[in-house]
């Protein structure tokens, strides 16, 4: 139930024989949830008591079971984001206490689990905070300003057809490292919540990395660093001030290096386009 009147409401399981088919062990939470109708809509924090939720539950598993409950008694469930609940997709986008995915190093929302909060704990959940990714609803935010980013990079010089022989392209294993490092990234967003600029270089630095490093990426190395960089700033991300917040809250632990290559390849790529023209997709 909400706050407005200065109280909150025990939202009890209808099923007491869930919390022993997970585990047996019972929690008890209170909850402070933002809750936003729709992107033009006042948000507000809104205050939940959930008990019996089980210890091997993870944290979306929670809000599951704090769902089912609202349902049953006829009132609007939280929207969040879920998908993979692997720690893969990067769908899973809550501030946690303030802390982008809950502040467990190297783990995703959906990889947090109850039994890391103390019985009785008092839980702030809220978006990712940043102007380039609006609130939909409640806890869902449009992240589609990474699709435009990512768009920008353009493609690969890659034959088509059939597959091509595995050493007919040597690529040293350093750079096969590196490569598969940065793209590692799952796009989460969790950099651009966690940055007090929201700066997406992480991100992008990640992105463009993951190509510039093999051979493959090399024929539009340059251009791909001028197109992503430039939408980047275009869909209004700040920048970076080296605090590294970013690769803190990294359910990937993405390494901050990665920002400092891409600064490299943009100062190079821009001499370049001064010098040669080679031009840019992004106004």
């Amino acid at each position: 139930m909400t706050s407005t009147n200065g109280h909150s409401q025990t939202l009890e399981t209808d099923q007491p024989g869930a919390a022993q088919r997970h585990g047996g062990k019972v929690m008890r939470f209170h909850l402070k949830i933002w809750r936003q109708a729709n992107p033009q809509s006042a948000g507000r924090m809104v205050d939940y008591e959930i008990d019996n939720v089980p210890t091997a539950a993870s944290f979306l598993e929670m809000l599951d079971i704090l769902n089912e409950r609202l349902v049953a008694r006829g009132e609007d469930p939280i929207e969040h984001d879920s998908d993979c609940r692997e720690g893969i997709c990067g769908t899973c986008s809550l501030t946690i206490n303030g802390i982008p995915h809950g502040g467990q190093r190297g783990s995703a929302t959906c990889q947090l689990h109850m039994r890391t909060f103390r019985d009785g704990d008092t839980i702030y959940v809220e978006p990712w905070r940043a102007r380039p990714f609006p609130v939909i609803k409640d806890l869902v935010i449009d992240r589609a300003a990474f699709d435009r980013i990512i768009q920008a990079g353009g493609f690969i010089t890659a034959r088509t057809g059939s597959a091509p022989e595995a050493n007919a392209l040597p690529v040293p294993k350093v750079a096969a490292d590196l490569a598969m490092d940065a793209a590692a990234c799952i796009g989460c967003g969790a950099c651009v919540a966690a940055c007090k600029n929201s700066s997406a270089m992480l991100f992008t630095a990640a992105k463009i990395a993951h190509l510039n490093y093999l051979p493959q990426g090399q024929a539009e190395k340059d251009t791909r660093v001028l197109n992503m960089v430039r939408q980047m700033d275009k869909e209004g991300f700040g920048g970076c001030t080296n605090q590294y917040e970013c690769s803190a809250v990294c359910p990937k632990e993405i390494d901050a290096a990665f920002i400092a290559k891409m600064n490299r390849e943009y100062a190079l790529a821009s001499l370049k386009d001064i010098t040669t023209g080679l031009g840019s997709a992004v106004d």
